[in-house]
């Protein structure tokens, strides 16, 4: 029955995509195209959008249904593969669609760019917090109990609450209702589910491996070590393992941030990285407001490239916005704005052109690099300008000065 009710989550997801992708087709006229665009959209709504929902169900089903029937069990570790996996992966492709930069919130960002929402100072700890509550699952998930003291697992739940706690401080920190938000909290609270499930299981196996050992005459697992032989006797009845896995996960934190010292992390990084943050619900910083620049692929460069290249020389103002303007960008737009004067028709003609190509290429501009091979491809142009300027104009220097400034700070250059 309950193997029945996952395959029938499965088709309604299919069924789901093929409906938002009938939707597309009827949208686009039935027409090749238009069919074209809904087998499209069958695959990106199906692997993208419905996939993961299905999944997140599956995970909440088993979560409640599946601990004590083997079969579930089975079934449900390979959905636990498929969302690791398929989770890493799909958050890894969905963050270049949100704003999210990874710059500290010290640094000037434009636009709607959002800085990181994990101090990077402090990113290590949570990596490493992460990657000890991993450890901790794989421990449990990979060893079978009748192979396993009870001190060793209840010391692997305790390092699966450290991964769950960074779980729950990630989905705190980015939630917000927006669609690539709230799938980007999809993943670790897939990675939660699991772990309570697989924390359930685990204490449900133990009591039938408790109970067929009894049955068969067996024996307490003993240490010689007096105090681990004493917590290992208190710990054999599992009922009592998730407390004892959340009292022993301070004393394993301690560890770890002891170690992280070494390493130049700071005794409150596993805090400190989530607070030492703007633009989010955890941060406690207040960033520098954003400049702004719109898609003139000019003003990308000069706000986006290196400095000692692109050499930015001022604050700037263009439609009611700062930006901030170099040498080439102002002699680019006072030589603009001399064939505007003298050929506006032959204006308007490379201005629709620039706009039709410009924005294309201002999109391709993603990193300081691009920025500053845009600048460097640009210098013939500058000095072609710059010649049609200084051969036109009585006072060029003066209209090259005078470029993205406010109205009131012109006066002073028209004289």
């Amino acid at each position: 029955m309950k193997e029945k009710l996952i395959r029938h989550s499965i088709l309604l997801s299919v069924l789901c995509s093929m409906i938002l992708a009938s939707a597309g087709i009827f949208a686009g006229g039935g027409h090749v195209s238009g069919f074209g665009e809904g087998v499209l959209l069958i695959l990106l709504v199906g692997c993208f959008l419905v996939y993961p929902a299905v999944l997140t169900a599956i995970n909440l089903f088993c979560l409640f249904a599946g601990c004590k029937d083997e079969r579930i069990i089975r079934k449900g570790k390979h959905f636990e593969i498929i969302t690791i996996l398929l989770g890493g992966l799909y958050s890894a492709l969905l963050i270049p669609f949100t704003n999210i930069v990874f710059s500290d919130w010290t640094e000037t960002l434009y636009n709607a760019q959002k800085h990181t929402p994990v101090w990077t100072e402090g990113a290590l700890t949570v990596a490493v917090l992460s990657a000890v509550g991993a450890a901790g699952y794989l421990l449990l998930s990979a060893v079978h109990l009748s192979k396993l003291p009870p001190l060793a697992a209840v010391l692997a739940i305790a390092a699966m609450y450290l991964g769950m706690i960074q779980c729950v401080l990630w989905i705190i920190q980015i939630f917000q209702r927006d669609l690539f938000y709230i799938y980007l909290c999809l993943f670790p609270a897939n990675c939660i589910l699991i772990g309570i499930k697989t924390i359930r299981q685990k204490i449900l196996e133990w009591e039938r491996i408790q109970e067929d050992d009894l049955e068969e005459g067996g024996t307490v697992r003993t240490f010689r070590n007096r105090r681990l032989q004493w917590l290992n006797e208190r710990l054999y009845r599992s009922a009592s393992w998730p407390i004892a896995a959340f009292l022993l996960m301070w004393p394993l934190l301690a560890v770890i941030v002891c170690i992280l010292l070494l390493f130049g992390q700071q005794p409150d990084s596993a805090i400190r990285a989530w607070t030492e943050t703007s633009d989010w619900n955890l941060s406690q910083q207040t960033a520098p407001q954003n400049l702004y620049y719109d898609e003139h692929y000019l003003c990308t460069v000069a706000a986006g490239g290196h400095r000692r290249v692109v050499k930015p020389i001022r604050m700037g103002v263009r439609h009611g916005h700062p930006v901030i303007v170099n040498r080439q960008l102002c002699i680019a737009n006072a030589f603009e704005q001399i064939l505007e004067e003298r050929m506006p028709k032959i204006h308007r003609r490379i201005r629709h052109f620039y706009d039709t190509y410009g924005f294309p290429v201002a999109r391709l501009i993603h990193s300081p690099y691009m920025a500053d091979l845009v600048y460097i491809l640009m210098k013939p142009l500058e000095w072609l300008f710059l010649a049609v300027i200084y051969a036109v104009d009585t006072k060029p220097e003066n209209r090259i000065a005078v470029q993205y400034l406010a109205k009131s700070e012109k006066s002073g250059y028209n004289k």
